[in-house]
């Protein structure tokens, strides 16, 4: 018996271990900001964050767009410096350190002018339902995080043509064409908000892209995406899935 209890401890004891190893490294190293104190830093000031990629937006011209998140917070890096071999190494959970200047566009708060550099690690996090905060002055605080709204109503986005009522329009305002950023209107307690499948991040050969042009008027959906923030919360959904 006391071997039994000795060993069930020592399990007991291996498995603590590793839970503490995994706190290790999510531990910020020496001159790094907490979420906290990224979010205290002025405008213009230079910031030095570590966390993990998210989603890749997009690589172009040896710059990288990324969203990047820990525990505590989320981050939006844009036009990162990154060369194209590097990109393909920046896989969903990947852990970096960015040192670049914190900027706002439109009220999405990124961060710009940035390098970076791979770390040990690797943290992917699971959607966080705000769909009870759509509307309230709270959401905000969730800028650029995985975030998931469930039970939305498909509204009309706008008119075709003829004058008949759609559930998507290419662009905001209907002007584009296949491939381009789709827009589309959900509901919930009478209130109606625009989400967006934002080509750059899931472009038109994605699931997503393909689910919201067979959306319907009607139509209860659940969905995932990044809280991206332009003149107000304008989500960048990644998955879509009709009830």
């Amino acid at each position: 018996m006391k071997k039994l209890v000795t060993l069930l401890l020592a399990v007991t004891l291996a498995f603590a271990c590793v839970g503490c190893g995994g706190g290790d490294t999510d531990k910020k190293s020496e001159g790094v900001m907490t979420y906290e104190e990224y979010v205290a830093a002025a405008m213009d000031s230079e910031v030095v964050i570590e966390a993990y990629v998210q989603a890749k937006q997009s690589w172009w011209d040896n710059t990288a767009t990324v969203y990047l998140q820990d525990k505590d917070g989320a981050y939006f890096v844009y036009n990162m410096a990154c060369s194209e071999e590097d990109y393909a190494k920046l896989e969903n959970g990947t852990k970096i350190k960015v040192t670049g200047y914190k900027a706002e566009w439109s009220g999405e708060v990124e961060i710009i002018d940035a390098t970076f550099e791979i770390m040990d690690g690797k943290y992917v996090a699971e959607a966080k339902d705000v769909t009870g905060m759509l509307g309230s002055d709270d959401l905000i605080n969730y800028q650029n995080q995985f975030v998931s709204f469930k039970d939305m109503k498909v509204v009309a986005a706008g008119q075709d043509a003829n004058g008949n009522d759609v559930a998507y329009l290419y662009k905001w305002d209907g002007s584009g064409q296949e491939g381009d950023d789709l827009y589309f209107n959900v509901e919930v307690n009478g209130a109606t908000y625009t989400f967006t499948v934002e080509s750059y991040l899931c472009d038109s050969s994605t699931d997503v892209y393909a689910a919201v042009k067979g959306l319907q008027i009607g139509d209860t959906v659940d969905m995932e995406g990044f809280l991206y923030w332009y003149e107000g919360a304008n989500p960048h959904i990644t998955s879509v899935t009709v009830k």
